[in-house]
């Protein structure tokens, strides 16, 4: 019977079209799901993976900012009418880890750790999107049956038509028909190279990029005026907000500013950073959370002279900590911790120190100068990093914190010399590269280590990339072109 049926089909032309279109019309049916549909069902999701929860964790919260932008991207095309233009777009997130016995989804998630998870997304519907992303995740997906159900308006068509069809080979090399199956494996199989993705993605930069240069230019106006007028030191930015969003928040500050001149006039010679919440920051920075009105700047403001005292009472702990380890010196590195207020940070020092000065350890004095540690608070076992820093956790155990640090001492100093020699090789590339391609600006973002900038900066001067002139380049995780034009790509890109 399949065999004569062929044969029909073959036969007469109007049938198939007629066939292909039914076809065509049940799939679209069977996957009917809402752009507030699709939201609503991928909540668990977002409660998961959402960058807001990993603030001690700059690198993994940097990392599913990036997913969350190309995802929100991919979820976006779905919806437009007529789109059909999809490749794999390959993903990862760090998902936070399922408290066992909790029923509730808001209270379902812990705090204690989380894994990281890749999927790669080649779905040409919402539903199927949905699903694929919670199944990746290994959340569940019983609500979105229900969701689906609900968007329906004919339910017993709806129970007919869902029915999965899956064809025999044979009826694709008859009728002529593309196998979908052997087109998405066909697209897993081709992997995105550098070159391919800059011919494909050069156009909508460019754009982009012409139409953000106003804007870019008024940013600098507005970034020059304001430290110049308030003598500051530096104008930063915790997250990778676009140009217009920055403008705003420097004409917000240069409002309050002509208000109330007078409560800005201690701010001399320090650095200023948007960011989620208003305080100082462990770096002694004066933090502008993004999200608070001009009353709450206002009082930071006129809370600096207690900050600064603070400040000094805490860079006395530092001291105090250093000579009881034998000299070692203790920092904070804003790329690699996370954002903490002075307060906690001075909490966190004057915690440890009293542990040290209970304990009574004994080192040479000056034994570990030229050394460096960080206190953090999340850990529970001492570490050793590839830049030759003591990873130090405030719970660790006196006895073996002095051994750790003392079997340590000699490769941790051997680090820091390459961590040196590092640092000007990556310079070096940095400056070659931006000459040779005549970028207008080429960076990297905090959670690209300077040994995968390096690899990345090499590989690229060896190539020809006439696409990039005049670009801002980004070195990054992943593929992607940002709302004002700066191209990234991954630092392990493939040529």
């Amino acid at each position: 019977m399949w065999v004569s049926y062929v044969a029909v089909n073959q036969k007469l032309p109007s049938d198939r079209l007629c066939l292909e279109k039914i076809l065509l019309q049940c799939i679209i049916q069977s996957r009917t799901l809402s752009g507030a549909d699709a939201i609503n069902a991928l909540r668990p999701f977002y409660f998961a993976v959402h960058p807001d929860f990993f603030g001690q964790h700059p690198k993994e919260r940097e990392v599913n900012e990036n997913s969350l932008k190309r995802l929100n991207g991919y979820l976006e095309n779905l919806q437009k009418p007529g789109f059909r233009s999809f490749k794999p777009t390959q993903l990862t997130f760090y998902v936070r880890e399922r408290e066992p016995n909790s029923s509730n989804v808001q209270e379902s998630f812990s705090t204690s750790g989380f894994r990281a998870v890749s999927f790669t997304l080649h779905t040409r519907d919402l539903l199927s999107t949905v699903l694929d992303i919670l199944n990746s995740c290994s959340l569940s997906t019983e609500h979105v049956q229900s969701l689906n159900v609900n968007s329906q308006p004919h339910k017993e068509a709806k129970s007919t038509l869902n029915r999965p069809i899956k064809w025999d080979k044979t009826y694709y090399s008859f009728t002529g028909f593309k196998d979908p199956e052997e087109d998405l494996e066909q697209a897993q199989r081709v992997e995105t190279t550098l070159t391919s993705w800059l011919d494909d993605n050069e156009a909508s930069a460019v754009k982009k990029l012409k139409k953000s240069l106003p804007l870019r230019k008024e940013l600098e106006r507005l970034k020059f005026e304001l430290s110049h007028q308030l003598q500051l030191s530096d104008i930063r930015w915790q997250r990778s907000w676009g140009i217009a969003h920055r403008c705003s928040q420097l004409h917000s500050l240069g409002r309050l500013v002509q208000q109330r001149p007078e409560v800005v006039k201690n701010v001399k010679g320090r650095t200023v950073v948007f960011t989620d919440r208003s305080g100082m920051s462990a770096a002694g920075h004066i933090m502008l959370g993004t999200m608070d009105v001009h009353h709450h700047w206002t009082k930071i403001f006129e809370r600096l002279p207690n900050y600064y005292k603070l400040q000094k009472r805490l860079l006395f702990l530092e001291d105090r900590i250093s000579q009881l380890l034998g000299g070692i010196q203790v920092i904070y590195i804003e790329e690699l911790q996370p954002l903490l207020t002075l307060e906690e940070y001075y909490e966190t020092l004057d915690s440890f120190c009293n542990k040290l000065l209970d304990s009574r350890l004994r080192f040479h004095p000056h034994s570990l100068r030229g050394l460096q540690m960080i206190l953090e608070s999340d850990r529970y076992t001492p570490s050793l990093h590839e830049f030759g820093h003591f990873t130090i956790p405030t719970v660790c155990d006196p006895a073996t914190l002095q051994w750790f640090i003392v079997a340590k001492a000699q490769e941790a100093r051997e680090n820091l010399k390459r961590k040196e020699e590092m640092m000007i090789t990556e310079k070096e590339l940095i400056g070659t590269s931006t000459e040779k391609f005549s970028l207008d600006r080429l960076y990297k973002e905090p959670s690209v280590s300077s040994a995968q900038m390096i690899d990345c900066c090499k590989r690229l001067l060896e190539e020809s990339l006439p696409y990039l002139q005049g670009m801002h380049l980004c070195i990054s995780h992943f593929y992607s072109v940002l709302q004002d034009g700066d191209l990234c790509i991954p630092w392990n890109w493939k040529s």
